[in-house]
């Protein structure tokens, strides 16, 4: 992607300068709090680790912090430019450690030229980290560095211009030889650059299998033979003994080449000659050694891949470094060894297998994406690269034998979800909750719309529910296949059921006959996709239905009442939505359904909020909200209000409320420790508003404007498992909502 040097500069210089600061992590707002933090509590915490080392872990940031240390001498590919013009560097590095994996770094520049300073300082840090990132320090000095450190520190250091790019790149080879049908042990490779990462991939490719003898590898002065002067021994590891000099002579039967070198350094003539279904990894930024389109354009057989995001196959860094050292530090790694750097590897490869989330393919513009030529590895921004490479790096790590903490990998996993917010875990807990029931089927009338087949593909992979499709099969097989998922479920077609479509008219009819519908009526609503699928749940051939992508909501609320009415003993349904913000969920209602409620309709939109709370093992504290507090300002509104709480108290005296409250006396509890210390609740989270008003803008303004995220709606008190999607909801969302109406199903037996 474009952009200008002013952009960049702009980018790092507005606001607060950099791109990275301390935040605390406990609060400090009471006397209380300053004796904790500092003295004299502080002592406790320091007692304790004298007595035992590996609390540290527990009780100080070390287990979640990696400095990332450089001198400067090879930043990118602009050279030796020094520690102060490495900076922004690292401190991107700690942007992206952060925002993929949720690991906290403190960016160390170093005045250091030798290996042995560098070790010296790196050493000096062993107490205060969790692990060291080695990033952008020049061959061979990065080797000896590397090496000394991780035979006498104790705690994980990793070279990324080494390591990572090595497991990228060889995550993408592997999958790059499923395609074409190479064998590893077959490949011919040619490297072009001796580097720290050059020589480390050579390294991985070997380990993965490639033959030694199989790999010629060049540096500036050319390639590097057998016998020529000025070789260290590095670079001596690789030296072939085959007579080729130049890069043209070499790629001559190749089967790859890898690109870690300089822009241009591949002409498009010289790979004519190479193997049948070449690949070529070009990799040096931001200019690779060989365009794509230039190399597609003499060998349109080939499969490329760059460091840039704007071709396909990214090979890029992010996909390791911050889910190794999360993995890594999870288990108190004390060194991130071979057996993990595999484990990476193949984590990788066997992710790119898997269907791609809507969400990726939303961040890259993209409609479809599929293993194989055009997508060998994960892209960077798919939030399961995490949830597969972080275990696979702690189970390793335990394997192996470097772990000093050992873990269940299940809970790790939900864990790893919890990092990625609370509106992740959230999601989670629905779905794990909805697996552990018995098997819901759940009918989805918008059959025909590609996110909805997209969505009920990876609730049936997922073990959620089994899907039924409405639509015409020739369409939404079309669409499966379009999609490229392995996925044969069941599609029904309402306009060619004639058996089910008179039997469930007739019934329809008869529920229906004194609101206007006679039997030709209900013929002509049940050929639509909507009313089909609210009788097939009503005549028992479906658990739940989910559906409202393509419709409003009062197209699918509507026929939903009509069908089922209310629950028993719940004489009104509502909408909630779930809210996360600043990782704390609550409960917003009534966001969608009633426009005026009364005070009896508002205590009974609080109970099915509080008893939908439980459910998802929240514990529900009830603010009934108005513009006064406790009677301050008298008004029929907030007197409204305050009748609830009292009608609600009569009703469930076991749910707790109180009421009426402003919105921030409701969430704020220090207004209630200060001002209202009477008050039964304090630090709400379940929000009942007055009206559809105060309740529908909020939630809109608090997701659009607020970093809030919005789940829903989530509809309650329907006499059948039926939940209504947002137009245009999203596939997670879908998912989600399944999951929603999967527990529902469950809980009604």
């Amino acid at each position: 992607m474009a952009y200008t040097k002013q952009d960049a500069l702009d980018y790092h210089r507005k606001g607060r300068p950099g791109k990275i600061q301390v935040t605390p992590t406990k609060p400090l707002t009471t006397q209380h709090h300053l004796t904790l933090a500092y003295s004299p509590g502080v002592a406790e915490a320091c007692w304790e680790i004298d007595r035992e080392p590996l609390t540290v872990y527990e009780l100080t940031a070390k287990g979640n912090l990696v400095a990332v240390v450089s001198n400067g001498t090879a930043i990118l590919g602009l050279g030796n430019l020094g520690p102060e013009a490495s900076k922004p560097v690292m401190e991107g590095k700690g942007v992206l450690f952060k925002r993929f994996a949720d690991v906290d770094v403190f960016d160390i520049e170093i005045k250091a030229k030798t290996a042995d300073e560098i070790i010296a300082v790196c050493k000096a840090l062993e107490p205060t980290f969790g692990g060291i990132n080695l990033e952008d320090i020049a061959a061979p000095i990065c080797f000896e560095v590397e090496e000394r450190l991780k035979e006498e520190m104790q705690i994980p250091v990793f070279h990324d211009d080494q390591h990572g790019t090595a497991i990228i790149s060889g995550a993408a080879l592997m999958n790059a030889c499923e395609v074409t049908g190479k064998k590893i042990s077959d490949l011919k490779v040619v490297v072009t650059g001796a580097g720290a990462s050059a020589i480390a991939c050579a390294k991985f490719y070997v380990a993965l299998g490639v033959k030694r003898e199989n790999i010629v590898m060049f540096d500036s002065k050319g390639a590097i033979w057998d016998g020529r002067d000025g070789v260290n021994k590095y670079k001596a590891e690789f030296a072939t003994k085959r007579e080729v000099r130049t890069l043209q002579e070499a790629l001559v039967g190749a089967d790859v080449v890898l690109g870690l070198s300089v822009a241009g350094a591949v002409e498009p003539e010289w790979i004519k000659g190479m193997a049948q279904n070449p690949l070529i990894f070009a990799m040096a930024n931001p200019e690779p050694e060989i365009r794509p389109e230039k190399a597609l354009a003499v060998r349109p057989d080939a499969i490329t891949g760059t460091g840039r995001s704007d071709y396909p196959n990214q090979i890029n860094n992010v996909l390791g470094f911050p889910f190794i050292f999360r993995g890594a530090l999870d288990v108190y790694a004390r060194q991130i060894n071979e057996e993990m750097k595999m484990a990476a590897a193949k984590a990788l490869a066997q992710l790119a297998h898997e269907p791609v989330p809507e969400s990726v393919l939303r961040a890259y513009g993209l409609e479809t994406l599929e293993f194989g030529r055009e997508y060998l590895i994960p892209k960077p921004l798919d939030p399961r690269v995490l949830l597969w490479v972080a275990p696979a790096i702690a189970e390793a790590a335990m394997k192996s034998g470097v772990a000093r903490r050992h873990i269940d990998l299940n809970e790790y996993r939900q864990m790893l979800i919890a990092r990625q917010g609370q509106g992740r875990a959230v999601r989670s807990n629905i779905i794990q909750h909805a697996k552990m029931g018995r098997k819901i089927r759940v009918v989805y009338p918008e059959g025909q719309n590609h996110k909805i087949v997209s969505a009920a593909y990876q609730v049936f992979s997922e073990g959620i529910a089994e899907p039924i499709l409405l639509g015409f099969p020739d369409v939404v097989n079309k669409m499966i296949a379009d999609l490229g998922l392995d996925f044969h479920p069941t599609i029904l077609t309402p306009l060619l059921d004639e058996a089910h479509h008179e039997k469930f008219a007739q019934v329809f009819h008869e529920m229906r006959k004194r609101k206007g519908v006679n039997l030709n009526l209900a013929r002509n609503l049940l050929r639509t996709r909507t009313q089909y699928g609210m009788m097939m749940v009503k005549m028992g051939e479906a658990d739940a239905l989910v559906a409202g992508v393509e419709h409003s909501y009062p197209e699918i609320i509507r026929p939903a009442l009509q069908t089922f009415h209310t629950a028993p003993h719940v004489k009104h349904v509502c909408g909630v939505y779930l809210m996360i913000a600043k990782g704390q969920v609550y409960l917003f209602a009534d966001t969608t359904v009633n426009i005026e409620p009364d005070a009896s309709t508002l205590a009974e939109i609080a109970i099915l909020a509080s008893d939908f709370a439980k459910s998802l093992e929240i514990d529900p504290r009830v603010a009934m909200l108005s513009f006064s507090n406790f009677g301050d300002t008298r008004h029929p509104s907030s007197d409204k209000v305050a009748s609830a709480v009292d009608i609600l108290r009569k009703m469930r005296p076991d749910i707790l409320v109180d009421g009426e409250m402003q919105a921030d006396t409701a969430v704020v509890a220090d207004i209630v420790d200060n001002r209202y210390p009477f008050s039964m609740v304090k630090d709400a989270n379940v929000l009942v508003f007055p009206d559809l008003n105060s309740a529908n803008i909020s939630y809109k303004l608090l997701s659009r404007l607020g970093d809030v995220e919005a789940i829903g709606p989530v509809l309650l008190g329907l006499g059948a498992p039926v939940h209504v999607l947002q137009m245009g909801a999203e596939v997670d969302d879908i998912v989600a909502m399944t999951a929603v109406a999967v527990m529902d199903a469950q809980r009604r037996g």
